[in-house]
């Protein structure tokens, strides 16, 4: 596979740097999520930007597959500098959206009309996962700005993400009866390892 003055090569490339930078942005969300005493908050962030690392190697072996050396691009990225957990929530919604349904599609037709269809497909299911990662961020948004993400209006299992006790409620307790941290708790079928407890 030879991308060397392909649209796709520097397509790749703006992939590679845009998922580096959202995995950077996540890691200093989740920081001032804990700042915020929003530790789940955190723990979202993390789990994702894990996700976009991922993704920026499958974009950096296709590169490397296809010969890169040094690509120059140019691209505007957002830069998510808002001091708040909120705000960095609805900021990482819509940039997963953007990518979702303007970017990686874009660069799918790209990729597939020069003749790259490994490449289209692999930036095709990207986008699918970047969907849920919009979708993830605007549930966490909404439960926050709302007042629920520890309370809800129906009894639901919850689990402390710290040490993982469990129990079943409308709330979250403040503090964690077995470990004592605070702000760790998260409805149990929104918990990334869940399972049905029958």
């Amino acid at each position: 596979m030879n991308l060397q003055n392909s649209k796709t090569q520097k397509n790749l490339m703006r992939a590679l740097a845009g998922e580096s930078l959202a995995r950077n942005r996540y890691t200093f969300a989740a920081g001032q999520a804990e700042r915020d005493g929003l530790p789940v908050i955190a723990a979202v962030f993390r789990y994702t930007a894990d996700q976009e690392k991922e993704h920026a190697e499958i974009f950096a072996d296709f590169l490397r597959r296809g010969g890169a050396d040094s690509i120059p691009i140019d691209g505007s990225f957002p830069v998510d500098i808002a001091a708040d957990t909120l705000s960095l929530l609805a900021a990482a919604a819509q940039n997963e959206t953007k990518e979702h349904e303007e970017v990686y599609p874009a660069f799918a037709v790209a990729a597939r009309n020069e003749g790259f269809s490994e490449i289209a497909r692999k930036l095709e299911l990207i986008a699918e996962i970047e969907k849920c990662h919009a979708g993830r961020f605007a549930a966490f948004h909404k439960l926050l700005s709302e007042h629920k993400l520890f309370v809800s209006e129906l009894a639901c299992g919850w689990i402390c993400m710290n040490c993982g006790h469990e129990l079943n409620g409308t709330e979250a307790p403040q503090q964690c009866p077995v470990c004592g941290e605070a702000g760790y708790f998260i409805r149990v079928e929104m918990s990334p390892y869940s399972y049905a407890n029958n």
